[in-house]
């Protein structure tokens, strides 16, 4: 994992009248815990742009008026209005000790269901994860190249040997949708099959109604002559 260099200035002052002031100096009040002590200092501002506006994770090594300290960022908090960061955590390294990071998620291979039509969809871009720094991966790595259409990949899928993870498992990290185009695609076939099969339906019976039809020059039968009728008894 990589790691960042961080200079700071151990601060006397703390408070919310501390912190006002460090802030109009353009710098950050902080926090190191985790260690044997807990240690307020200050950074400046733009030193974060490094640490914070990146996808990748990193570790920090601080330096505090020339003593050194290996950190993570913990926390980070930012102006609701002017985003700017207002106040950070750090929390202390210690060998052995486990530590809990959001880790990038990145995608290796081709779907072969995006090439039938699909869409990869990324669920997660980051997984948080829990267990020593030593073994802690810079990213989570997940391998595309089997998902067809309506394939995905869990929190549960994920096996990293001393690490946990710590969202539910029926979670999805990444997956490949099916797209509106492949679901019209198949109603348009069934829907030309259907229009054929009244065609012929109507066709047929057309045929059946000429057979019964009698011929144009053909002669109806003669009526038959009515019955004598019986002479009247004699009295």
């Amino acid at each position: 994992m990589k790691t960042l260099n961080i200079n700071g200035s151990v601060r006397s002052k703390v408070g919310k009248k501390g912190a006002t002031h460090i802030r109009r100096e353009e710098k950050v009040p902080c926090v190191l815990y985790g260690g044997s002590e807990q240690i307020s200092f200050s950074v400046i501002e733009k030193d974060f742009k490094p640490l914070v506006f990146t996808p990748d994770v990193h570790t920090v090594k601080l330096n505090l008026d020339g003593k050194e300290y290996n950190a993570i960022l913990q926390d980070i908090q930012h102006h609701v209005i002017s985003d700017k960061i207002i106040h950070a955590d750090f929390l202390q390294l210690v060998p052995g000790k486990a530590v809990t990071m959001n880790i990038p998620v990145q995608t290796e291979g081709a779907a072969p269901g995006v090439k039938a039509g699909g869409k990869l969809q990324k669920k997660l871009r980051t997984v948080r994860v829990r267990g020593p720094i030593e073994k802690m991966p810079e990213a989570i790595k997940l391998d595309v190249s089997k998902l067809e259409i309506g394939d995905s990949i869990h929190i549960g899928d994920l096996k990293y040997d001393g690490m946990s993870f710590l969202q539910a498992k029926n979670i999805t990290i990444v997956g490949v949708r099916m797209t509106r185009n492949v679901v019209e695609e198949t109603p348009a076939a069934g829907a030309t099959t259907a229009a054929a099969t009244p065609a012929a339906g109507a066709a047929a019976a057309g045929a059946k109604t000429d057979a019964k039809a009698p011929a144009g020059d053909a002669k109806a039968p003669a009526a038959k002559a009515p019955a004598a009728k019986a002479p009247a008894a004699k009295k």
